[in-house]
């Protein structure tokens, strides 16, 4: 398997199978494959709400909490973390240091800032585990069984620690994340790079593979990349949304497709092309 600490090992490209209109799956890793998305949720807001309570202390100004729906979605969800950073401080008029990635979750810097989320998520993910969705975790045995290559993609610093905790970093034959991005010098969602890289890895162009995921952000970034078919999964109950980010198919729940109907979807849509 190429991993998150080998990003440049890539397999043989798979000629087109009989009756397959493509031949690789590539899988966003938050809110897709593992319930971790509320979990990032909870340690973006408990970082930014202490964050932005010093600031009310220390400057007299009104304390205004970090919001799910209006911030998270908003400026963090699926965008690499240091980006999430500083897209919500910009929202409120603040800027600060970039900094570095070695600083301390103290400093007052966009990344101490990062580093303190990271440091919050990884204490609730030690302590409570990573959650899977079952449906996810189905279709993807199901394209491992009919020979179909499956790839993940995330903005995560964290895809070792998460998936060896649910037990399926065995599944993905190539693990593009946070980590590897900063050693490639990957752009972060909504560009293509991670999506489209690890397509390369799995050894498939980009036109043969499709793309799964949660987030606008990421679905901009398959609309972006010449992918085969890009399915929205609508767990904040935004088709819409995501159909407008570039989503060729939405669904609340991957339960509600099946290889069937995705070889199906990527044909018409390459018909209509």
């Amino acid at each position: 398997m190429t991993s998150s600490h080998e990003p440049t090992v890539s397999h043989s490209a798979a000629a087109p199978s009989p009756g397959w209109a493509f031949d690789a799956a590539i899988f966003d890793m938050d809110g897709v494959i593992t319930r971790t998305a509320s979990v990032h949720s909870l340690a973006w807001k408990r970082m930014f709400d202490d964050y932005l309570r010093l600031r009310a202390t220390r400057y007299g100004t009104p304390f205004r909490e970090f919001t799910h729906e209006g911030d998270y979605l908003r400026y963090v969800d699926g965008r690499p973390r240091y980006q999430g950073v500083e897209a919500f401080l910009l929202s409120r008029a603040i800027v600060l240091p970039h900094g570095a990635s070695t600083d301390v979750p103290a400093a007052e810097t966009i990344c101490g800032l990062g580093n303190r989320k990271n440091e919050l998520f990884n204490e609730i993910i030690a302590r409570d585990g990573a959650g899977l969705y079952d449906s996810t975790i189905r279709l993807v045995k199901d394209l491992i069984a009919q020979g179909r290559k499956v790839g993940l993609a995330t903005s995560s610093r964290n895809s070792a620690l998460i998936l060896g905790k649910a037990g399926v970093a065995s599944l993905f034959a190539t693990v593009v994340d946070g980590l590897v991005s900063e050693q490639l010098g990957l752009k972060g969602k909504p560009a293509p790079d991670i999506f489209t890289t690890a397509s390369a890895n799995l050894g498939v162009p980009a036109n043969r593979a499709i793309v799964i995921e949660d987030a606008v952000s990421g679905v901009q970034a398959g609309a972006k990349g010449g992918f085969a078919l890009v399915i929205g999964v609508a767990r904040e109950h935004n088709h819409e949304e995501l159909r407008r980010a570039g989503a060729d198919v939405v669904v609340a729940d991957l339960g509600e497709t099946s290889l069937e109907k995705i070889n199906e979807a990527v044909r018409t849509k390459r018909g209509s092309a």
